[in-house]
């Protein structure tokens, strides 16, 4: 076994899984950054490893902090977003491998300069669901199947274009848009990336071998299981609203790290 690709490998897990756990997103948008930025892998290559490493449950010890923090999620909610995700995911794996790897970077460097807009311009708009709204389980109504729905589409292909797993889509769109409570908007983005939804996406990237050595992504899911689990329970410790100030200086931070690698 190649030593170095494994413990870089665990490295790149670890920031990954630290990033999903605290911020309630799946591995896939740290992932790829610190592929390209601590393993030096190329663009496709980023995100073909950022999707296979999203089909092994590792999200499953983030979700046990939020459960136990008193978080739940609607099943239908879990099964509209899956399936628009599942569909938007094809789509953009298949665009993803028709356009080269400058592209995808600059692409990558818009998407998060869109979330972190809409973080910036509407973290302090975010509507608080009324008492109405809330059923005996405290969860949010109102969201009906094309609006949730639509949500997953756009996680979807963001997640095959990109090769992120679409987390940050999901709980922005959910959080921002819609008005989800944060912690619970992460919760969902984890249930979310629990379900292997990234297979198709992840076999397209396969065929067209942009994918690391095993060593690596070995090390990558060892990384993620552990790191998901401290990012969660350090999310269930903090509020909302600081989460949410750092989930966008962690973005305009992946913002910098990107642009200036597309520059080089």
């Amino acid at each position: 076994m190649n030593l170095p690709d494994l413990l870089g490998g665990i490295i790149t897990g670890l920031a990954g899984g630290f990033t999903s756990g605290l911020f309630g997103v799946s591995p896939g948008g740290g992932l790829v950054v610190f592929s390209v930025l601590l393993l030096g892998a190329e663009q496709h290559v980023a995100q073909g490893i950022s999707l296979v490493a999203q089909i092994p449950p590792t999200s499953a010890s983030g979700i046990r902090q939020y459960w136990l923090a008193g978080e739940r999620t609607p099943l239908r909610w879990l099964i509209l977003l899956a399936i628009g995700f599942v569909a938007g995911g094809v789509f953009g794996a298949w665009a993803a491998n028709v356009v080269t790897a400058r592209v995808l970077q600059w692409c990558y460097v818009g998407y998060l300069a869109a979330l972190d807009a809409m973080l910036i311009l509407r973290a302090r708009r975010t509507r608080k669901p009324s008492k109405d709204e809330r059923d005996s389980a405290g969860t949010t109504r109102g969201l009906h199947w094309p609006t949730l729905s639509a949500v997953g589409l756009v996680a979807g292909m963001s997640s095959g274009f990109l090769g992120i797993g679409g987390g940050l889509a999901t709980v922005i769109g959910l959080s921002v848009v819609l008005g989800v409570p944060q912690h619970r908007a992460q919760m969902i983005g984890l249930v979310l990336s629990l379900v292997p939804t990234t297979i198709p996406s992840s076999w397209v990237y396969w065929q067209s071998g942009a994918m690391a050595s095993w060593p690596t992504l070995a090390g990558v899911v060892l990384g993620l299981v552990i790191g998901t689990d401290l990012g969660a329970r350090l999310a269930t410790r903090v509020a909302a609203a600081t989460l949410q100030r750092a989930l966008i200086l962690f973005l305009s931070l992946m913002i910098v790290g990107m642009a200036l690698k597309a520059l080089m």
